[in-house]
This record gives structure tokens, C-alpha cells and sequence, in this order.
């Protein structure tokens, strides 16, 4: 049975999450605090420490210097900067309260079932996270969700070979970087790659700027010109957006692929070349060949080896990373001192869905790069408006909350699937909390010695979201019943 230290100072959260995890065959233990943890017990003998960040006497992640155990940071989603910054310390993941219960169990799960099999030497062992972190690294590249690590495993699996690559993703994702990525892993990384970006050139010239042409060929082609499929000869060739290739373009695509050979518009003669070809479309070229605008040779030609980009709301926690790493850089670049997000400008950051992606993501940090004339980086100048946030999408996290009992709904608000206006209050402290049952009982136990402001941020939502809650569970601030009442 695998052994879990919990560390948390909030009793009703510590007891309903320890019967959670023992009703789900975990051994608990706990404490209510950093130092109580370490006198008490030897951190080293468990599977998994969950620890609060903000705890009495020091933080939680003081714990994590203290043991090889692997440690979870449970934080308030006004935190996630706190949060990101725990797991640059060493935390293994991070998780924002009030939490599902799905989503702790799962998170738990993952990280025992993870380390153990680190932990367990097999006859192929998979790629360690250092091992990705390199290959991230040496690229560029930035991110550790699930999703992102299966790309740098395919990246890794994919490169050294010759195989056709199709990179799939929404515009925005940074296909060109995992075609980059993809030819400084392989064998021609002495090579020039050529990038092409077959949306960008007019149809009229597009096979003569890929295949070359002879002199004479047609009027204007006052001499001989090789193309870029030639010129990336004992390279690689990345076609982006390769779904706006004309068909024409398509078939002679087709050749060069069957044959290795190409040969020059006005030219009698083919010539061979040893060209690695990777693709990249946002677009869905299966249902394209289906309705006639994609051949489907072609198609069935570069779909060797599909590699999947996630668009950046799927990211998770790999939001706020991306957008510290695009800020350290622009501020380096326009020569300014190094800036900050405010909190605000976090939660806009790592809930707004991006349908830009990276791309806007940049942008919008450039803009406020320029505007900004302090260290700190307000909400405003990122120009993203928190209104229209779905928070209930774009957690970024593997579970999602719409939908299921205890709930939060588009307007941030807690709700039940069956539709009940009041919630039923349990005596028991240590019963197993929804997360309306746990918002309910933490506003009755502690709005008597705490302010609006310090109830909103421990919940870790905003004044405007606490009063809208309040309204919803019908409990209405005490002391504002008291003075309308004098």
C-alpha cells in the first residue's frame, strides 16, 4: 500500500482529504506543518508528500530539499506564480485548491505509478525527464505537459531516421520549431534546412521556386535557377502549410517523393537529390482528400509519421512557463530591465484560451513590454479581458471541471448537477468535501474573523467571484445583515 504524508494546516481540508486518499487504498499520515513533518516523521520512507504551500512557520516547499520523496504543492489558484515557482525548486507538480477529487486522485496516481516505474529498471526503459528536458532544451522548446513529452519522445524516436515527417497543429503552435528540432536530431544536422512556406508564395511561381528552372523556360527566366528542393540537397526540406499547395505543385511533389528526383521547369533531364521532407498544415488533409482538394497519394505519401502539436490552452502549466521565458527575452532584446506579471496578469495569462497560441501569446507580452514603464506587467496592458475567460475549459489541466457534481461553471461559479439551490451542510469535519460543500463551510467557519479580501484570496478566486458564490448559495455576509438591520 503505497505511504502518503500529508502536510496541510486547514483541519477541514487535511481530514477530508485524508479519507479521500485512504478510502482509495493509501496509507496517510499527517501534519500541520513543515517542521511537525520532519520532527515526527522520516519524510524519506514515503511514496508521495502533499504538501500546502502557505503553511505556519515555513512553506511547504522547504520540505522538498529535505527528502528524495517525490513532493506535490497544493497552492490557491491565485498563487500560480508561487506555484510555478515550487516547481523550479524541485516540486514534481502543483495542484490549485479547492481541487476536484478526480483530479487530486489522478494526480496522485500518476506521480506513485511514475516514480516507481523510474524507479524499476525494465529491458527498454523510456526516456527519462531529463532526457526530454535535453532534447527540449537544445531546441528551444519549453514545456513538460503530457502532451509536449510524447512530442519530444516521437522527436527523439523519429530524428535519426529519414522518414517523412506531417507535424499537425493549429496555426500559431510552432511547427517550424519541431521541424527544426526534428533536423538538429538527425544525422543531417551538418545540412542546411530550407523552410517553405507554401501559403506565402503565389501559385504562379510555386513550382519554379521548388523545382528550378532552365533558362528560357519562360518569359523572364533570364538564366538558370536551381530550387529549394535542390538546394536542400543532403538536408532537409520543411514545407510549411502544405495543404495550400496547388494540385498542379502536388503531382510534381509526388515524383520527387516517389523517385528522389526532380527535374528543372524547361529542363529534359531529372537529377537526383537526397532531401529529407517534413510537413506542417493546420489543416485536416484527410477530410481535404476526401472532398478532392488534397490528392490522396500525396496524403498517404507524407503521413508516415504524424506528430501532433497541442494548442497552447491544452498546455496547462506550460502557459505561464512559455510566458516567463517569451518576457525574459523581450527584455533582454529592447534592453529594458527585467519585468514581471502581476497576479492579475497570471490569471489572465493561464486562463484566457489563446486561439492564437504561441504567437499571440508573444505578441501580447512584446506589447506590453513596450508600454510597460515599471518592473511589474499589469493584466490591462496584456489587453485580455477576464470577463470573457471560460474558466470551466482553460485550467489547462488534464480533468476537466464542467459537468460534474461540485462543478465550476462559465461564470466561476460552484453548481451541482442536480440542481439544488442549497447545498446540504454535513456535521462531520472529516466527511468527504464537494467542492460547493468545502467553498460553503470554509466562508461559514472563518467570514467572522477574516476580511472579504483574505476569504477570496485563501479560496483563491476574486472579490467580485466570492460575492457572486455567495449569492448563489444563498450566504449573505453577516456583517452586512447586521448593519442593514440597525
Amino acid at each position: 500500500m503505497p505511504r502518503i504524508l500529508l502536510v496541510e494546516d486547514e483541519d477541514v481540508i487535511r481530514l477530508a482529504l485524508r479519507r479521500l486518499l485512504e478510502r482509495n487504498d493509501y496509507q496517510v499520515d499527517e501534519a500541520d506543518s513543515v517542521s511537525k513533518a520532519l520532527s515526527t516523521y522520516k519524510v524519506d520512507d514515503y511514496d508521495l508528500i502533499i504538501s500546502d504551500l502557505r503553511l505556519p512557520g515555513a512553506p511547504g516547499t522547504d520540505l522538498i530539499s529535505k527528502t528524495d520523496a517525490p513532493v506535490l504543492i497544493m497552492t490557491s489558484y491565485a498563487s500560480l506564480k508561487s506555484a510555478v515557482d515550487s516547481m523550479k525548486k524541485g516540486a514534481i507538480d502543483y495542484i490549485a485548491k479547492p481541487f476536484d477529487h478526480d483530479e487530486m486522485l489522478e494526480t496522485v496516481e500518476r506521480i506513485i505509478l511514475s516514480t516507481a516505474k523510474e524507479s524499476t529498471p525494465g529491458d527498454k526503459p523510456e526516456p527519462s525527464s531529463s532526457q526530454r528536458k535535453q532534447i527540449a532544451d537544445a531546441n528551444g522548446m519549453i514545456g513538460s505537459c503530457k502532451a509536449m513529452q510524447q512530442l519530444y519522445d516521437h522527436i527523439r524516436r523519429a530524428a535519426p531516421t529519414d522518414a517523412t515527417i506531417l507535424v499537425h497543429g493549429e496555426t500559431g503552435t510552432g511547427k517550424e520549431l519541431v521541424a527544426r528540432a526534428i533536423h538538429n536530431q538527425s544525422t543531417r544536422a551538418t545540412k542546411a534546412i530550407i523552410c517553405v512556406n507554401c501559403a506565402a508564395i503565389p501559385e504562379t511561381l510555386i513550382e519554379s521556386e521548388l523545382f528550378g528552372y532552365e533558362k528560357g523556360a519562360f518569359t523572364g527566366a533570364n538564366a538558370s535557377r536551381i530550387g529549394l528542393i535542390e538546394a536542400a540537397d543532403g538536408g532537409t526540406l520543411f514545407l510549411d502549410e502544405i495543404g495550400e499547395l496547388p494540385l498542379e505543385a502536388q503531382a510534381r511533389l509526388l515524383r520527387f517523393i516517389q523517385e528522389d528526383e526532380i527535374r528543372r521547369i524547361g529542363s529534359v533531364e531529372s537529377s537526383k537529390v537526397n532531401v529529407r521532407l517534413i510537413c506542417a498544415t493546420h489543416r485536416d488533409l484527410k477530410e481535404m482528400a476526401h472532398a478532392g482538394r488534397f490528392r490522396e497519394d500525396l496524403y498517404y505519401r507524407i503521413n508516415v509519421m504524424k506528430l501532433e502539436l497541442p494548442p497552447l490552452r491544452e498546455r496547462g502549466k506550460d502557459i505561464l512557463e512559455l510566458a516567463e521565458a517569451l518576457l525574459k527575452h523581450r527584455c533582454e532584446k529592447m534592453k529594458k530591465p527585467l519585468m514581471h506579471f502581476s497576479p492579475k496578469a497570471i490569471q489572465a495569462i493561464t486562463t484566457y484560451i489563446w486561439p492564437g497560441n504561441i504567437r499571440e501569446l508573444e505578441n501580447a507580452i512584446e506589447r506590453a513590454v513596450i508600454l510597460c514603464d515599471r518592473k511589474e506587467i499589469d493584466n490591462e496592458l496584456l489587453d485580455i479581458d477576464l470577463e470573457l475567460v471560460d474558466i470551466g475549459q482553460i485550467r489547462g489541466r488534464s480533468n476537466e471541471f464542467n459537468n460534474r457534481p461540485g462543478s465550476v461553471n462559465n461564470n466561476g461559479a460552484i453548481e451541482r448537477k442536480d440542481n439544488r439551490s442549497k447545498p446540504s451542510r454535513a456535521n462531520d469535519p472529516s466527511e468527504d468535501l464537494s467542492l460547493e460543500d468545502y467553498f460553503q463551510r470554509f466562508v461559514l467557519e472563518h467570514q467572522d474573523s477574516m476580511s472579504e479580501t483574505e476569504l477570496a484570496q485563501k479560496l483563491g478566486v476574486s472579490r467580485k467571484c466570492l460575492w457572486e458564490r455567495r449569492q448563489r448559495l444563498g450566504i449573505p455576509r453577516k456583517k452586512v445583515a447586521a448593519r442593514s438591520n440597525a
